[in-house]
């Protein structure tokens, strides 16, 4: 996406906006590439007992609150000046509208093997939370689209929303119990490549140097005695 705007939109990245977008994704590659296999869930009351959990009630109530103060006090006053504010209201509402469709999945798995599914309140919740958060994930993404380039908002959005993704799964399967010690690393390593990759994108973003002016300034400093 940052590619075809740059020749689409005419929305160009700088040096310091490319090496954001290589860093991150070599980020976010690691901490999937180190992240647990995922604990196997076949029916809607195993998803409700996850769901149900202590650590994952409380992180989906910190979510909440987050996403809250930067909806209802955060935004108005800065979303139009501070791209991390929309890009994060989207990132952190993704969590619910992933966990919503794993059990989604779920549900229409045990519905085409004839099992009844239709009469779980589990179904009617997660259709009514996916419809939300993915209304207002549209919504905030359209606000930062609408202010901020594309070749900016894309890449920060996507490692956000990985983040927060793969945070969400490991917290509601439990999948640390089972990471080993090199997983652990793994996943710190990819998650400090990913905020250096934020920073790079977020902080030079107005800084207009591009490859060409770094090595005519490279072969300038050579070529002194």
């Amino acid at each position: 996406s940052a590619i075809l705007s740059s020749y689409f939109l005419n929305e160009n990245l700088n040096i310091h906006g490319k090496l954001g977008c290589i860093l991150s994704i070599l980020g976010s590659t690691v901490m999937v590439i180190h992240a647990p296999e995922e604990e196997e869930v076949t029916s809607l009351d195993e998803m409700e007992k996850k769901l149900q959990d202590p650590a994952f009630v409380t992180f989906a109530v910190l979510l909440t609150v987050i996403a809250l103060v930067l909806i209802v006090v955060v935004a108005p006053k800065r979303g139009q000046t501070n791209i991390l504010i929309y890009v994060l209201i989207c990132s952190l509402i993704g969590a619910f509208s992933v966990s919503s469709v794993k059990g989604l999945g779920i549900a229409i798995k045990q519905m085409l093997e004839q099992k009844p599914v239709y009469g779980h309140p589990l179904v009617y919740i997660l259709v009514g939370i996916l419809v939300l958060s993915v209304s207002t994930q549209i919504n905030y993404l359209n606000k930062a689209l609408d202010v901020f380039n594309t070749s900016l908002v894309t890449p920060i959005y996507y490692v956000c929303f990985t983040t927060t993704v793969v945070t969400c799964s490991i917290i509601l399967f439990k999948e640390w119990s089972s990471m080993e010690l090199g997983d652990i690393i793994g996943t710190l390593s990819g998650f400090c490549s990913i905020i250096i990759g934020i920073f790079l994108l977020h902080a030079f973003k107005n800084t207009n140097i591009t490859w060409s002016q770094l090595m005519s300034a490279v072969a300038k400093e050579q070529s002194l005695p």
